[in-house]
């Protein structure tokens, strides 16, 4: 069974940083790239970013030179970096895989910016 479990979130001030991890089973990890997305309150989700199997990583604009994607073959976990955060940022935050045409998600993990 695939799973996808995802950690690291919670209340950090404008300004700070979070680390988001991605924890996967139940597949070949190495084949597959990881996806990052984000659901704010009240909008549609949105694609933060992905980082393929052989490390070459996308992000979104609003991503881009804040937020850095990792991974670790041995643990068979995607690292979603946050840095410079902002009241916008606040979402709850999912990694996906895409495997024989079939999405698979996490239970998303809430990042809440505010003073």
């Amino acid at each position: 069974e695939v799973q996808l479990v995802e950690s690291g979130g919670g209340l950090v001030q404008p300004g700070g940083s979070l680390t988001l991890s991605c924890a996967t089973s139940g597949f070949y990890f190495d084949q597959y790239g990881i996806q990052w997305y984000r659901q704010a309150p009240g909008k549609e989700r949105e694609r933060v970013g992905g980082i393929g199997s052989v490390r070459n990583v996308e992000y979104s604009d609003f991503a881009k030179g804040r937020f850095t994607l990792s991974r670790d073959r041995m643990k068979a976990t995607v690292t979603l970096q946050l840095n410079a955060l902002n009241p916008e940022d606040t979402a709850d935050y999912y990694c996906s895989v895409l495997i024989s045409g079939v999405r698979h998600w996490g239970q998303g993990t809430r990042v809440t910016v505010a003073s």
